[in-house]
């Protein structure tokens, strides 16, 4: 394909002769209809003095002493013709956008130019159908206003690997990518590492979150909060009567075998917000056990939500003391001396060695088997 430079000279040169036939058209017709009924007045009569074609008259008459004739009454050559359009083409093409140009170019067949007459480069072929503009400009509808242009796109040369090859590459990608964050970015986290410290009497509440390394998942929202009642006498001057108040308010959120109470929520988005359900809960199980008005004295425990696992102990007769320990081992040594004492007396049945002596004999001797012959079926024997 053509690129603009050329389709244009090209253009430019089958103009003048295209105007030329419609010019000059091979058949005229014979009676032409006039286009005004005035009758014509001709210029060659003689003219009054002081009219402006007498003046006009005179002036033609008189020499041109000073000016040299510049005008020829000859015809403008062909190469005269081509350098004036030339020159057009070329202050035309400077004025266009230069990235419309460098489009066109991109856009232009890439083949061996053939050298014209006038030193310009020809394509081989002549088709110079021209091509729209981008597509996709056209294909733009109302929702993609405003988006930034990707650009024209890159030429194909067939070159290029399969989509699942870039899956393989995307995957390739990624794995450098963490590979970079281990050599580069984790070590970097120690200097944001803290000593672990024992939870002392003042921090009596434990809680704890669940997160499944940056994946979403339902779980992850969910705060569980463990404390004992007992500690609370500490932080919070509770008295032993309110202590066993906020037992009973726990109900069967209390373990009796740990002496914990256990509160969870998730009936929230975000850990935060479960978090501070649980502190406002805690907050008000305080506040109720510390009131005095009402402090559930005649109410007994209930634990019956409470079903204590059987956990079996180990027996301590079969905890191998030293003194087993050496009973064992002298019963087995006395066991091995025994099993001595009968192979080298011949007491010991060895079944390999009964094998290989009594298969021999048992292929000599065969004894024959009767078989019971009948007669034939419905008929009498005689």
């Amino acid at each position: 394909m053509a690129s603009t430079t050329r389709r244009l000279l090209l253009q430019s040169r089958q103009c003048p002769s295209r105007i030329r036939c419609r010019a000059s058209p091979k058949h005229t017709a014979q009676w032409q209809r006039p286009l005004s009924t005035t009758t014509r007045r001709c210029a060659d009569g003689t003219t009054k003095e002081g009219s402006a074609s007498a003046a006009n008259t005179k002036a033609l008459a008189e020499p041109l002493d000073d000016i040299t004739p510049t005008i020829s009454s000859s015809k403008p050559s062909k190469a005269d013709r081509d350098a004036a359009m030339l020159s057009a083409l070329q202050q035309s093409l400077s004025e266009l956008d230069p990235d419309f140009v460098a489009d066109a170019l991109r856009k232009g067949k890439q083949g061996i130019p053939i050298q014209g007459d006038d030193g310009l480069t020809l394509d081989k072929d002549e088709d110079f159908d021209i091509e729209e503009d981008d597509k996709r400009r056209t294909a733009v509808g109302f929702w993609a206003e405003g988006e930034e242009s990707m650009g024209p796109d890159e030429d194909y040369y067939g070159d290029d690997i399969t989509s699942h090859g870039h899956g393989e590459l995307e995957k390739h990608r990624e794995l450098r990518e963490y590979a970079r964050l281990i050599a580069w970015e984790l070590p970097l986290l120690s200097h944001l590492a803290r000593p672990f410290e024992i939870p002392t009497s003042a921090t009596p509440f434990r809680f704890r979150y669940t997160s499944y390394l940056g994946e979403s998942h339902p779980a992850t929202n969910k705060v569980v909060v463990e404390f004992s009642p007992s500690d609370l006498s500490t932080t919070h001057s509770l008295t032993p009567v309110q202590v066993s108040k906020m037992i009973k308010l726990a109900g069967p959120r209390y373990n009796p075998s740990t002496s914990i109470i256990k509160l969870s929520c998730e009936q929230f988005d975000t850990q935060s917000q479960n978090k501070r359900f649980l502190g406002e809960t805690i907050t008000g199980l305080i506040k109720e056990a510390q009131d005095s008005k009402e402090t559930f004295e005649d109410v007994p425990f209930d634990f019956r939500h409470h079903k204590p696992k059987a956990r079996f102990a180990f027996p301590k007769e079969w905890v191998l003391t030293a003194e087993r320990k050496q009973y064992l081992a002298e019963k087995r040594r006395s066991v091995a001396q025994m099993e001595d004492q009968r192979l080298n007396n011949g007491e010991l049945v060895d079944g390999k060695t009964v094998i290989e002596t009594s298969l021999p004999f048992m292929e000599q001797v065969q004894q024959t088997e009767t078989v019971a012959v009948g007669g034939a079926r419905g008929k009498a024997l005689r």
